[in-house]
């Protein structure tokens, strides 16, 4: 059966990196999220502003759509912060049985040393806290820590699907 992994997490806590990793192992497609967005968005977010649930409304819907999509010919890994239950409901909709989640869990103060290490990328780290606020943690998801090494937390993934 085909299934889409959807790589959830505030920003900073490594999901482009982990599904990188996972897409390669299992050698399927992976697509981030970010790729996706708006222009308006990536406008929004680069001056500072966390995005709003209209903001995200359509860009969920289109990740949605890739996923459709993607399952029809193979399974996929999608990057994407997924950070409501109400967004997680609109990324798997007519899909629930296709979906995997794996949520990468980490501290605030962990990531945000992280986020202040990396460059060219529009969330800046002051918007950091916006996302822990905002996060409501699925207990249906494939928890890992991020303190893990990007080797182990593949096999911890690797293992629980």
């Amino acid at each position: 059966m085909n299934t889409v992994f959807y790589v959830m997490g505030v920003s900073g806590s490594g999901k482009s990196t982990v599904g990188k990793l996972i897409a390669e192992s299992l050698e399927i497609p992976f697509f981030d999220g970010d790729d996706f967005h708006p222009k308006e968005n990536i406008v929004k977010m680069s001056n500072g502003m966390p995005l709003n649930d209209e903001d995200r409304q359509g860009w969920l819907l289109n990740l949605n759509d890739l996923a459709i999509n993607q399952l029809k010919q193979n399974s996929c890994v999608i990057v994407c912060s997924a950070l409501k239950e109400k967004y997680r409901e609109l990324l798997s909709a007519t899909i629930e049985t296709h979906v995997k989640w794996i949520h990468l869990v980490g501290s605030y103060h962990q990531i945000l040393n992280r986020m202040n290490k990396r460059e060219n990328h529009f969330m800046s780290s002051n918007m950091l806290q916006s996302q822990f606020d905002t996060l409501e943690a699925p207990q249906y998801a494939i928890n890992v820590d991020i303190n893990l090494k990007p080797n182990e937390i593949i096999k911890h993934i690797i293992k629980h699907i």
